[in-house]
């Protein structure tokens, strides 16, 4: 007896058969990747498709120039989608700008207005679940930058690449064919970093004297509120749990009160320092000196070096150097010459025969 299949059934049957084949994971033609690039503490991620170019012509054609009716979706007025498949987007993880335009943290749908060979448009906007561009809306755009289109060297498959990096931006490109189209993000890494410093403390990281210093340093050498700075130098050396004296705090101090125009202030710091300062330490400390001029303070450190090790080849080019640089030649040269008879190694030997020569006493 043959089995009857009801409209039912046949019903049931046909849904099964359409979700497992929308489940089904397979290649696509255009891939996806993606790429992140640090800048200071914040990340910049790029997701997109790669179609290839596969001999055809791609700008003004495949990706037509203008805003283009795609003969579907809800938008009559197109940019390009930035690569295949879905419409590419660009993450932040804290607040940026993006040729000069603020942008807030988060995901954006990331479109491209290709007005002409040499001409673009980026367009950031908040469809970023959107299936290329066959429903954007400009309402929905939080930021739009005009840029120019380089000419490279061809490339096969889209690319994103981030080509220029430094401490505080970022250059990223997308390349395809023949054609480049960077645009330059940049983010205030000072104030992300403070503001996240800020926070930490109030936390588990608020309790170790080395992330005081840590704190104290980041503000003093990227342009940190140096009030806060001394703030938190001030905590790492003294009147908590955890607080201690050490030569890296107290010149830590020092380069902060020094910028701050407390010169007194200044040599106080770095006087306490050198009395913790182990012969390595005392010796950078004075070449530190040196490069601001108190050379009265580089021969203090020096010498209290020499008075403990009278035979140091380095400890006496140490001091001589420091005479050269105040002007007094004849100290200069005795030192000079100790060095040469203290059995200097072959790089202090070098440094005394070298100034001994320029001094005209060798």
């Amino acid at each position: 007896m043959r089995a009857t299949i009801t409209p039912l059934v046949i019903g049931l049957l046909l849904c099964v058969s359409f979700s497992a084949t929308a489940q089904l994971n397979t290649p696509r033609g255009s891939q996806m990747a993606s790429v992140m690039q640090r800048v200071g503490t914040t990340d910049i991620t790029i997701t997109y498709s790669r179609p290839s170019v596969n001999g055809r012509e791609i700008w003004g054609k495949l990706v037509p120039y203008g805003l283009t009716n795609l003969g579907f979706g809800t938008s009559k007025a197109a940019p390009w989608r930035a690569g295949a498949n879905e419409n590419t987007t660009i993450t932040f993880t804290h607040d940026a700008k993006v040729e000069g335009k603020a942008i807030a943290a988060g995901t954006y749908g990331l479109h491209i207005n290709v007005k002409d060979a040499d001409n673009a448009t980026i367009i950031l906007s908040t469809d970023k679940d959107a299936w290329g561009s066959y429903f954007y809306e400009p309402a929905n755009d939080v930021l739009t930058a005009d840029v120019k289109l380089k000419t490279i060297d061809h490339v096969e498959l889209l690319t994103f690449d981030f080509d220029e990096v430094n401490k505080t931006s970022t250059t990223a490109s997308l390349k395809w064919e023949k054609k480049a189209i960077p645009f330059k993000i940049e983010v205030d890494v000072t104030s992300i970093v403070m503001d996240d410093i800020r926070g930490q403390f109030k936390g588990q990281k608020g309790f170790t004297r080395q992330n005081w210093e840590q704190a104290a340093n980041f503000a003093l050498n990227n342009g940190g509120d140096l009030d806060e700075a001394l703030e938190w130098i001030n905590a790492a050396l003294e009147g908590n749990f955890f607080s201690e004296k050490t030569v890296n705090g107290l010149a830590t101090k020092a380069q902060i009160l020094q910028k701050k125009g407390d010169t007194e202030g200044f040599g106080k710091a770095m006087d306490e320092a050198s009395t913790l300062a182990n012969p390595n330490q005392l010796n950078r400390m004075g070449n530190y000196m040196l490069t601001v001029k108190d050379y009265d303070r580089a021969l203090k450190y020096y010498n209290m070096n020499l008075e403990s090790d009278p035979k140091n080849a380095t400890w006496h080019n140490s001091i001589a150097g420091a005479y050269k640089a105040k002007g007094d030649n004849k100290k200069a040269i005795k030192h000079y010459k100790k060095a040469l008879a203290s059995n200097p190694s072959d790089k202090d030997k070098s440094t005394s025969e070298k100034n001994l020569e320029e001094l005209g006493a060798l």
